[in-house]
């Protein structure tokens, strides 16, 4: 079992829910201390994003996110080198495209993300029966392969990636990019899809973006990632300052429902 499994585990026998923010890295110059406020307020993990020109799962505002951060030279590399000054206290989790990892070269790119505490990776366009030469150098060194479910997944499938991921399953709300939204989808069904066939942590996303989805998502999760609704307010030149506020109010709800 991942280390990173471990912890998760632990915060749900303590009975937390976990609370998982998104950042795209290198989108201003100062993405550092965002990520460092969010930890300050409460995050349990923190997902980074590795911007990439064609994300195929990610909605207007992430991609936007991505452009800036391509634009000021974003790389692997410079994502490596800004979090090797890092030191948060809570668990890192890399979401990018295959290309950008391969580009780097599998093993090179897993290693380097084990250096800087990356603990997770999640990679959308990789289904798992491609991916045994990713997940192979991750977890020889001790990073998590995560997959995700959608609403569409067929049953079977749910069984195959549920037992294959590691560290959390990441249940996907909506049948949609990313993106803020009203519409909370179809989180709990696939949460359940997944706890029938597995123990495995499960987190939704996708269908997260306000305290009070993440409030009625708590109860059939473990915990909730939310990425638009904050990298929208980064884009508009949120503080540290703002993303703490943001971190708490979604903490405020979760440790409401916490056991």
């Amino acid at each position: 079992m991942t280390s990173l499994e471990v912890t998760l585990r632990k915060l749900r026998e303590g009975g937390r829910r976990a609370f998982v923010p998104y950042f795209m890295a290198g989108m201003t110059g100062d993405w550092l201390r965002h990520v460092e406020a969010a930890a300050n307020a409460g995050a349990d993990a923190i997902e980074i994003g590795l911007p990439f020109s064609d994300p195929m799962i990610d909605g207007v505002i992430i991609q936007q996110a991505a452009e800036r951060a391509l634009e000021r030279g974003t790389t692997l590399a410079s994502v490596v080198r800004d979090l090797a000054t890092l030191d948060v206290g809570v668990p890192l989790l890399a979401m990018t495209y295959y290309n950008v990892l391969l580009h780097g070269g599998l093993e090179r790119s897993a290693a380097m993300l084990a250096q800087v505490n990356v603990r997770g990776a999640i990679v959308p366009d990789l289904p798992p029966e491609e991916s045994d030469e990713w997940a192979s150098a991750c977890a020889s060194r001790d990073v998590a392969t995560i997959y995700l479910v959608a609403p569409s997944t067929p049953k079977e499938r749910v069984t195959v990636i549920a037992q294959r991921t590691q560290g959390y399953c990441y249940a996907q709300g909506r049948m949609a990019v990313t993106g803020t939204t009203s519409e909370e989808g179809n989180g709990a069904a696939v949460a359940a899809a997944v706890r029938a066939v597995s123990d495995v942590p499960v987190y939704v996303g996708i269908g997260v973006s306000t305290p009070e989805q993440a409030a009625n998502a708590a109860p059939y999760c473990d915990g909730v990632i939310v990425g638009s609704a904050l990298v929208r307010r980064l884009l508009d030149g949120a503080t540290p300052e703002d993303v703490e506020n943001f971190v708490k109010s979604f903490r405020t709800v979760l440790d409401a429902k916490n056991n």
